[in-house]
């Protein structure tokens, strides 16, 4: 994944229809996330040493010396937004298209949570819960699987994080995923987003997880 080019979006702007509109996506792909890229691309231009690092491991410096001081706060929500938006296209695809965990994945939710339904309700809650903008998280941590949520573009990679770990699924509740269609009824698009996960990536992306691997 480039650090300094929007990667496409992986379908339509209207493939996500009814539960996400076409118009969200078009500005949320186009605008903002084309931003976020735009932004690191300038914060590297500065120290272009830096370029070398690739999106995952730039996340991984967030917070530590090798991000100099000053451009951390322009990779920090940049380059986090970079790598949310990233996986977050992913993730999500036609719904028509969701076939569910596979028996692994699924096995290792009913371990971490006790079943399919307490995950979501654990994700859903982590996700309607944090106050003004930011990300909701099914992560890899330590072997097990956790739900988590971020501030704003802060994501479980950084070492900022409150709880670190790989990511495989995650859900934006920034204001501008979802208010054209759903204004302030959160929950609404939370539970509405279900419909749209792409159940094979999250696969892949649990896969990789448990290789030690980032998925973006």
């Amino acid at each position: 994944m480039s650090l300094t080019e929007l990667p496409p979006l992986p379908y339509d702007y209207s493939a996500l229809e009814p539960y996400v509109d076409a118009t969200t996506m078009q500005i949320h792909h186009d605008k903002h996330h084309a931003t976020y890229v735009n932004n690191v691309k300038a914060a590297l231009d500065k120290f272009p040493e830096l370029k070398d690092l690739g999106l995952v491991d730039l996340n991984k410096s967030v917070g530590t010396s090798k991000v100099p001081q000053d451009i951390a706060t322009a990779i920090r929500n940049n380059g986090g937004g970079h790598y949310n938006h990233s996986l977050f296209w992913k993730v999500m695809g036609h719904p028509t298209g969701n076939n569910g965990p596979s028996d692994g994945l699924k096995a290792a939710i009913d371990e971490s949570f006790g079943s399919m339904d307490e995950f979501k309700n654990k994700f859903n809650a982590a996700a309607a819960g944090r106050f003004g903008s930011g990300w909701a998280w099914l992560i890899k941590e330590d072997g097990k699987l956790a739900v988590t949520s971020t501030a704003n573009q802060d994501n479980p990679l950084q070492s900022i994080a409150d709880v670190k770990g790989i990511p495989i699924l995650g859900l934006d509740v920034w204001e501008h995923a979802y208010y054209l269609k759903y204004q302030n009824r959160r929950p609404e698009y939370i539970a509405a987003w279900w419909n749209v996960v792409n159940w094979e990536q999250v696969n892949k992306n649990f896969e990789l997880a448990k290789l030690g691997e980032v998925p973006v």
